[in-house]
């Protein structure tokens, strides 16, 4: 079961990063610059990480790179050192087949992690049954986080039915939204809301409409619930600027008022993030876009990935500078240059 205290975080809304893989020049595991990252996200405010997730690099899981659970232990090392107030949500990245998943929400609930999130992608044909059952024994290890990841990017769709039945788990804390479509977004969250469950927190992953979703109240009849949160790979660059725009959605919320400017920061956050993410590319260049802007900052020391072939998408370094130039206000550069140094003292 998941502890009260990070329930309630978890139904507040939060911005949760999700975290990248620091590599040397020679694709060693850079465990200084991955603390330092850590220590980033955990200063700027963010109110958990996501490790051993997409943006960490799935291929940490190749035995032949055995880099899975040692970034692990070292995040829940970090984790344990982490002097603030209120702990941060530790989500661990659950990926393979019923076996494997189960074995990685093994060792996410041994190192103390509050909950997996759940990839799909390994059951590309398997039927609801077989897909549900999954998540059962999943959810039998440790507090899940369902996710609906968009098909490009190695999930597969699933229907209304489908989540009626997961919102059915008990031991579902909150599910990720990352389909990029808008009918498959209302799909989730009307089968939570449908199904009367008010302790499930909704998270964005819709990388396209970040701000949208945040703001949106989503009603089917009576029944009506908000996205309170984002689980992204999209804040793991410029959090501080993040956490501030998840407490300025809340605060709309709360007016019940959607003021002009933050639908213009809604096409503006968008735009940087196709940028970062290399979306005229067909998101090739994500990893590395990511990567970018933290050498920039000073936290990566280059855009070094696992493999060679994950780079700069044709022309993406000239969208991040016009974004740059285009977006001053969305990124915290000034925060990270001033705690850079204490960050990457090991």
């Amino acid at each position: 079961m998941l502890a009260a205290a990070v329930w309630k975080i978890l139904q507040r809304g939060v911005a949760i990063p999700a975290s990248p893989l620091a590599l040397t020049a020679q694709r060693k595991h850079d465990e200084r610059r991955q603390r330092a990252l850590w220590r980033y996200y955990l200063a700027a405010g963010a109110g958990g990480i996501a490790v051993g997730v997409h943006t960490t690099q799935f291929q940490i899981r190749d035995p032949k790179i055995g880099l899975f659970k040692p970034v692990l232990q070292l995040a829940a090392d970090e984790f344990n050192r982490c002097q603030r107030a209120e702990a941060p949500v530790r989500v661990g990245g659950v990926c393979g087949k019923t076996r494997q998943a189960v074995a990685e929400a093994t060792l996410l609930r041994d190192l103390g992690f509050d909950a997996a999130l759940l990839n799909l992608g390994a059951l590309q044909k398997a039927g609801q049954d077989q897909l549900i059952a999954h998540c059962r024994e999943v959810a039998d290890v440790l507090p899940l986080m369902g996710f609906y990841l968009q098909p490009k990017a190695g999930g597969r769709l699933l229907s209304y039915a489908f989540w009626r039945r997961f919102a059915g788990i008990g031991n579902v804390v909150a599910i990720k939204i990352a389909p990029f479509n808008r009918y498959q977004t209302l799909d989730v969250v009307r089968a939570v809301a449908e199904s009367g469950r008010d302790d499930i927190a909704l998270y964005t992953g819709n990388d396209d409409n970040i701000v949208a979703d945040l703001l949106t109240p989503f009603r089917f009849g009576a029944a009506e619930r908000r996205i309170v949160g984002g689980l992204l790979g999209h804040w793991a660059v410029w959090t501080k600027k993040a956490v501030e725009l998840v407490e300025t959605c809340h605060a709309a919320a709360v007016r019940n008022a959607v003021p002009a400017e933050l639908l213009r920061l809604n096409v503006e956050v968008t735009d940087a993030n196709a940028a970062f993410f290399d979306a005229a590319n067909g998101f090739g260049g994500c990893i590395a876009g990511i990567h970018e802007v933290l050498r920039r900052q000073g936290l990566l020391a280059g855009l070094w990935t696992l493999d060679p072939r994950e780079v700069l998408g044709p022309g993406q370094k000239e969208e991040i500078d016009r974004v740059y130039r285009a977006y001053p206000h969305l990124n915290d550069d000034e925060f990270v240059a001033a705690h850079r140094d204490e960050w990457l003292r090991c």
